[in-house]
């Protein structure tokens, strides 16, 4: 919001300077980001006020002319011009030759120099705003007032300072120049000068010509309209373009430019229509027909939704309601009758509009805030009350106002003891009472406890005592309110147990090697449908007005997202890509909410790295995924077991189901080259997935101490031939089993030369250790063969000679 203060200054008496206000309002919490200075490099010598005293033509131009300039000298000066709106008795910015002005043609700042343009000496120039710097305008010069006084520096006379102020969006009431003033006579002790609505009326009553009729009046409240007959469209008074264009509006035209005013000045935004293209006299707010088509005010043919609210008369819609006019119903030379409407719509339903046709605009950023019904009156009087002023207008008696459900005064009880408890210091009741009433607010004090407080109906955002209390703080000083530190015990944290885990969990595949990614929860449908079974696609949840196409649906797995990750980054290394993620996934449920799950899925790929760090020829495999798996599940303090099994997009005979306790917490498989390769992946890939979820009654039943071993293990490798289809997990099961067995590690597997056709090779790792005494090779040979001949006796397992 730009808030030039020459403007402000005619609501509110500012007697401070601009650095301090912006302060005061940055403390109380409308932030100014900074502040411009119109006029800031007007040399107040060389540039001033003039009056045109005469124009002729020029001798050797066309296009050409001579205009002779009263600045304050004893003599005018004659200067060659070229704008075509120069006339005699005008009130202009006069620059004399050595003046600093913006080249028009390069946006430069330039030394204006005497020349001779077409054998006519000129030392001067009579400007335009792009000269000056105010706009972009340059086709005319910039006329001032006709009160304006020759020889005055411009600088002192068209010289502001406007604050860029940051509006939040809680607060529509600081989108307007009132309710800015509002807030400095808040902060300076001074009081607001509400702008004059009052205007003489014709006998004639508007609602006799118009007829309002408001067919949805969930999407608007409020719908007022008043009639002016004779308006003659010209230019608006430069004292309005002048402010308009300091608050970064480009002027138009006598009407759009009072429509625009009260807007700022005021906060609630105006529409004018001809009204003789109303059809019927009829206005009808309802919501567009199916297949309905508009064609707005910048030319283009918008079709409509049945969501999206217009403004109709009695056959069509001319007009989207909040957001743009209608072309059909524009003004015009030619209009002689304006109905003009100050309306109150739904907030959400017109920025869901202006953002589905790309349209946002200052009247829809007003609106989408949430805007009082009540401020439509004010503003529609106002604007006519301008139109007839500044526009030769005859105001129609009276107002048509439909107002189908009223709303009422706000009234909040607030408690002298809810104060002290929110703002951590007891008031004066005279302080309070000074604060609220200096915003607007009504106050009476019930002693011995009791406010109550009455809402000004501008203030939509004050529901509930505490926003009483934040008020008071804001006038008061927020820097005011003693310091005192905080008492008390600091509360235990609340128990989060999956949250802990998971986080248990991330540190160790990072301390094994892998890298964390974080995705979005959004994705797409082509994305899913690749790591999905197709009965799963249907049930999936669509967001309703997704930001883009790429954040559609709220995934129910992981997995489409770490492969796509993986796919942008495998290529961009020769050794071993090993990512994980470990986020929240969605399952879709039938007229519920969905069913929210921690998941954590990792992806390997690429060549194992040697032991310094390079490359080497060997690929990582299913015992690398499972390696990764297995560190997670030791940092949560479970074992884990893996089982042969087929799932989707997983590669059959290469997939394992992951298992603690009783529960099926995971799985780690190779991806199916399919899936693989519509990611962009040509190589093998390998995924393992735990539901968080699953594993936490597991790591909460608690794991057994045992005291560290006083005596040495002993370290011995065998290996085994077993049938093709038995697993390594059984036969390691097995061996564990052995009283004096503590560890067992899979190292090797091997089908090839020296293996029968219908066998493999299983190498372990197996580790012995007694918690009695030093083992000795007979003791260790003598549980080795035990081991052996039950192995033998149970799954026709035989050493490998």
């Amino acid at each position: 919001m730009r808030v030039s203060l020459k403007w402000l200054a005619e609501y509110v008496d500012i007697d401070l300077p601009p650095e301090e206000i912006g302060h005061r309002l940055t403390m109380a919490g409308l932030e100014m980001e900074r502040i411009e200075r119109i006029g800031a490099g007007w040399d107040e010598e060389l540039i001033t006020v003039g009056s045109v005293v005469s124009v002729e033509p020029h001798p050797n131009a066309d296009r050409l002319r001579l205009a002779t300039v009263d600045y304050g000298a004893d003599e005018p000066l004659t200067v060659v011009c070229a704008a075509p709106n120069v006339e005699a008795g005008q009130k202009i910015a006069f620059a004399r030759a050595g003046a600093t002005l913006i080249d028009a043609r390069s946006g430069e700042s330039a030394v204006l120099k005497p020349a001779k343009i077409r054998g006519v000496e000129s030392s001067g120039m009579v400007c335009s705003e792009q000269e000056l710097g105010l706009s972009e305008e340059h086709e005319g010069i910039l006329v001032l007032a006709d009160d304006a006084p020759v020889g005055t520096p411009l600088a002192q006379y068209l010289g502001d300072s406007v604050l860029d102020l940051d509006v939040t969006p809680n607060r529509p009431d600081w989108l307007s120049m009132v309710g800015v003033a509002r807030e400095v006579a808040a902060l300076t002790g001074t009081t607001v000068r509400e702008p004059e609505h009052t205007y003489e009326e014709l006998d004639e009553p508007a609602p006799a010509k118009v007829w309002v009729d408001i067919a949805d009046p969930d999407l608007c409240f409020r719908y007022v309209a008043s009639l002016i007959e004779g308006v003659e469209l010209g230019p608006s008074p430069a004292w309005m373009q002048e402010r308009l264009t300091a608050a970064g509006m480009r002027p138009i035209n006598n009407v759009v430019d009072i429509t625009n005013y009260v807007m700022l000045e005021l906060g609630q935004p105006l529409h004018a229509f001809d009204f003789s293209n109303v059809g019927g006299g009829k206005i009808v707010v309802r919501r567009a027909k199916k297949g309905e088509e508009l064609v707005t005010l910048d030319g283009e043919k918008r079709k409509l939704t049945t969501d999206m609210l217009v403004i109709a008369d009695e056959k069509d819609a001319i007009a989207l309601a909040g957001v743009m006019g209608g072309a059909g119903s524009e003004i015009t030379d030619k209009t002689q009758t304006i109905l003009l409407e100050s309306a109150t719509f739904y907030g959400h339903n017109v920025r869901r509009t202006a953002a589905q046709l790309k349209s946002r605009s200052e009247a829809s950023t007003r609106f989408e805030k949430g805007l009082s019904p009540e401020l439509a009156m004010v503003a529609a009087q106002r604007a006519t009350k301008l139109l007839v002023e500044l526009a030769g207008g005859r105001a129609l008696h009276g107002l048509v106002d439909s107002y189908p459900e009223p709303v009422k005064e706000k009234h909040l009880d607030v408690t002298r003891k809810r104060l002290e408890q929110v703002l951590g210091i007891d008031l004066p009741t005279s302080a309070v009472r000074g604060a609220l009433t200096s915003l607007g607010f009504g106050c009476k004090w019930e002693p011995p406890e009791h406010y109550q407080v009455r809402v000004p109906y501008w203030r939509t955002d004050v529901d509930i005592p505490d926003d009483i209390a934040e008020e008071v703080a804001r006038i008061i000083g927020y820097d005011k309110i003693p310091t005192k530190s905080l008492g008390g015990d600091v509360p235990p944290a609340a128990p989060q147990p999956l949250r802990d885990l998971r986080e248990r969990l991330r540190d160790a595949l990072v301390a094994a090697g892998m890298q964390e990614i974080i995705t979005y929860s959004l994705t797409t449908l082509d994305e899913l449908s690749r790591v999905l079974p197709e009965d799963q696609i249907s049930a999936l949840l669509k967001v309703v007005n997704p930001l883009s196409a790429e954040h559609e649906y709220l995934r129910p797995v992981l997995r489409g997202s770490v492969l796509k990750t993986l796919a942008a980054n495998v290529r961009h290394t020769d050794g071993e890509t090993a990512l994980f993620e470990a986020s929240r996934v969605y399952l879709p449920r039938e007229d519920e909410l969905p069913i929210e799950q921690e998941h954590v899925v990792g992806v390997v790929a690429g060549r194992r790295e040697d032991r310094w760090g390079r490359a080497s020829d060997e690929p990582v495999d299913f015992f690398d995924a499972k390696g990764y798996i297995e560190a997670a599940l030791r940092a949560a303090g479970v074992v884990g077991t893996f089982s042969a099994a087929e799932e989707h997009g997983l590669l059959p005979g290469r997939t394992a189901t992951v298992q603690a306790g009783n529960e099926t917490v995971g799985v780690v498989g190779q991806v199916h080259p399919d899936v693989a390769a519509s990611f962009g992946l040509d190589q093998d890939v390998y995924l393992f997935e735990l539901v968080v979820d699953y594993l936490l009654p597991a790591v909460e039943e608690g794991v057994d101490y045992k005291p560290l071993l006083r005596f040495p293990p002993v370290v011995q490798d065998i290996a085994l031939l077993v049938d093709l289809t038995q697993t390594a997990e059984e036969v390691a099961a097995l061996i564990r089993q052995h009283e004096l067995v503590r560890r067992v590690q899979l190292f090797d597997v091997y089908e090839g030369e020296g293996v029968p056709a219908d066998k493999k090779s299983l190498a372990f790792s197996v580790t012995y250790q007694s918690d009695e005494k030093t083992l000795t090779d007979k003791e260790v040979a003598k549980a080795q063969a035990s081991i052996l001949t039950r192995l033998h006796a149970e799954l026709n397992a035989e050493l490998r000679g």
